[in-house]
């Protein structure tokens, strides 16, 4: 009888020794939602954390049963466990699996999913806060196209409506007409007013909302450039939420959001226009989503270089 615990037979590999019996390429085969531990290399200090791995290659031989897949786990948790990850060593995770899988594939990929936490000031106090943003590292080997670098990233704003804005300001001033007489108006009097629940009796509506970014970056970018793409797109829309807030810093808030009145094509060109001149940007797709505070259903735009 074999014994379990010092085989020593030669183990059978189903997928080396069968032939397919439908042949065909695939263009990924793989494994996704690998845990993993994370170190990021990046442009700012983020803790460790956990990352979803997305680790596949082509299957170009028709008639190869299938792939090595714990090659792929293997490279993975040896560069996962050992080094900061930042596009050099998602570069280096592909090419091992392509030498790994040589005859049968020439195209690899590696995609890598978590949550960023990068301390944020707040707008006026000498207070910070953690904010979490889904961040999306993508590394792509392609024989005929070559080698593509992506980051995709997630960041959370309020949207004021321009429209309920100007319903509001008419309320507003009918409700002064009504108020005051023009021939007789007494200045303190209407500063009290407008200082006081009955002065301000119609307010815009505005909602939390998101915008997620995929960039393309340039082949020989080494570090994540995460602190730089996300205030890019957060200074262009003024109006990022806040995690450590004092008064001042929510009176700052208020004041940053009528001045920064957003539909949503407004956020999604602003952010555009940002991005397209952005020299360490190739390509790039957004897309907004406003959740609506006056609608059960969300306002959304899209947009991406061309």
């Amino acid at each position: 009888m074999l014994d379990s615990t010092n085989q020593s037979c030669t183990l059978p590999d189903i997928a080396a020794e069968e032939k397919a019996k439908i042949g065909g390429q695939l263009q990924w085969v793989g494994m996704s939602d690998i845990e993993m531990p994370l170190q990021l290399a990046a442009d700012v200090d983020v803790p460790a954390t956990v990352a979803r791995v997305r680790a596949e290659v082509s299957l170009d031989d028709e008639i190869t049963k299938g792939i090595h897949m714990s090659r792929l786990y293997l490279a993975c948790d040896k560069a996962f466990s050992a080094n900061p990850i930042d596009f050099n060593q998602l570069q280096d995770l592909t090419k091992q699996f392509l030498i790994s899988h040589k005859g049968l594939s020439q195209n690899a990929l590696i995609e890598v999913e978590a949550e960023a936490l990068l301390r944020r000031p707040a707008l006026v106090s000498d207070h910070s806060g953690w904010r979490s943003y889904p961040i999306k590292l993508s590394v792509v080997q392609c024989k005929k196209t070559g080698l593509s670098l992506y980051l995709s990233f997630q960041v959370t704003y309020s949207s004021t409506c321009p429209c309920s804005a100007a319903l509001a300001r008419q309320l507003i001033q009918e409700n002064f007409k009504q108020q005051f007489d023009p021939e007789n108006i007494d200045f303190q009097a209407v500063v009290d007013w407008m200082g006081s629940e009955k002065g301000i009796n119609a307010t815009p509506h505005s909602q939390r909302s998101s915008a997620v970014i995929k960039v393309k970056l340039a082949d020989n970018q080494t570090q994540v450039p995460l602190r730089k793409m996300i205030d890019l797109v957060e200074n262009s829309l003024q109006t990022a939420v806040q995690a450590a807030v004092k008064r001042a810093d929510e009176q700052a808030f208020a004041l940053r959001n009528g001045q920064n009145l957003m539909f949503c094509e407004d956020a999604a060109r602003r952010i555009k226009q940002t991005l397209s001149k952005e020299p360490a940007v190739k390509q790039f797709h957004l897309r907004v989503t406003h959740h609506e505070s006056l609608h059960p259903h969300d306002a959304t735009a899209e947009a991406y270089s061309v």
